[in-house]
């Protein structure tokens, strides 16, 4: 494969499309990951990094690193959070480099196709991260898929769980429901701050003292609280304006704290009622991964 002379336009497929199943059909899982390089390192996400990710399980805080391979994740993260598919020159703009560094990063990501090009010579995530998403906290994903159809069919909600990554909530694995006139699509891989929405709120109520000391800002203690109360956390408009959430924390031994949660744009049932069947649903799913 040679360089391109043009940088070439920019593709009309994103990376996000390129990974997984939307789920919309039959209740079916979505297993990809739109932001999957985010979560294919120690189990997608590593409890012992904490909120700011500084230690290293495998060394000590600022070990040496591979900067060619730190380049190529990060080349991997710019194409995970494209609308579109990048030409290079996109691609060594975002990553701050000579065009010709980034050329070849990018063969190399091809050789194990991780990335693909089009004929134009624009660049997106290819096949293989798919495959490679679905072995993210496979345990957890493959125990999680029977609740979480039950929970999305039951209640006419997309159903979800997410892991904790650093200072962020990221979706691990999703169901939509079968049989419903409007869906909300949760797509794996999808990432917002810890300090919002109900399942960040349902997280924090896991997080150990030494995690609250790096939130700063996005701590929300008192909900946190109530989450132990109560057994579940509320949000509406906090993520995405116009949808309500209703989460619960989730317990997986050797992973990093969880939720399980529903998003919706309107229900006939009470946030009680709701909750009341996350609890459940979260139960099961540690039962089996007991």
């Amino acid at each position: 494969m040679s360089e391109p002379s043009q940088p070439g336009v920019l593709g009309a497929n994103g990376g996000i499309a390129t990974l997984g199943a939307n789920g919309a059909n039959g209740g079916n899982a979505t297993l990809g990951a739109n932001g999957g390089i985010a979560t294919l390192g120690a189990n997608g996400v590593d409890s012992t990094n904490g909120i700011d990710g500084a230690k290293s399980t495998n060394g000590a805080p600022g070990a040496p690193h591979s900067q060619t391979l730190s380049r190529g994740i990060r080349v991997l993260e710019i194409l995970a959070d494209a609308d579109a598919a990048l030409t290079i020159a996109d691609v060594a703009a975002a990553l701050g480099v000579h065009r010709s560094n980034a050329y070849r990063i990018l063969r190399t990501l091809e050789d194990h196709r991780v990335v693909i090009r089009d004929a134009a010579g624009a660049v997106r995530l290819g096949p293989r991260m798919a495959a490679l998403a679905r072995g993210v906290s496979r345990g957890l994903q493959t125990a999680a898929l029977p609740e979480l159809t039950s929970v999305a069919n039951e209640l006419g909600m997309t159903a979800f769980v997410t892991v904790l990554d650093r200072a962020e909530v990221v979706t691990l694995v999703s169901v939509e429901p079968r049989q419903a006139h409007a869906t909300v699509a949760q797509r794996p891989g999808t990432r917002h701050p810890l300090g919002r929405g109900a399942p960040g709120i349902a997280i924090q109520s896991l997080l150990t003292t030494a995690h609250w000391a790096q939130l700063g800002e996005d701590a929300r203690r008192g909900e946190a609280a109530e989450v132990r109360t109560h057994g579940f956390a509320t949000s509406h408009d906090e993520v995405v304006p116009g949808l309500a959430s209703v989460a619960v924390p989730l317990v997986v031994p050797g992973e990093a704290p969880a939720a399980l949660a529903v998003v919706y744009l309107g229900s006939g049932q009470s946030a009680a009622q709701i909750g009341a069947r996350l609890v459940t649903a979260a139960a099961a799913i540690a039962a089996e991964l007991r």
